[in-house]
């Protein structure tokens, strides 16, 4: 699995949807999504939204992904 099919992924199962999706052995990732899907959301029910858009990968194909869930207000206002 490539960085750039994970960011296809969550980007369509998340319409407006912007990911950053990292990873070298193709087995562990980090991904930044921006979303205002996550508005009101606390981090783990951003995460499972996440999570869904990937569906049965996750655990196989994906062992392991790092998120970082930001709305977009959240992320104008990160460094």
């Amino acid at each position: 699995m490539t960085p750039e099919t994970i960011r296809q992924l969550i980007e369509q199962g998340l319409p407006g949807a912007r990911a950053e999706v990292r990873g070298d052995d193709g087995v562990h990732f980090e991904a930044t999504v921006v979303a205002e899907a996550f508005r009101g959301k606390l981090p783990l029910a951003r995460h499972r939204l996440v999570y869904a858009t990937l569906g049965g990968r996750m655990g196989g194909e994906i062992h392991a992904l790092a998120l970082k869930t930001l709305t977009p207000e959240e992320a104008a206002r990160s460094p």
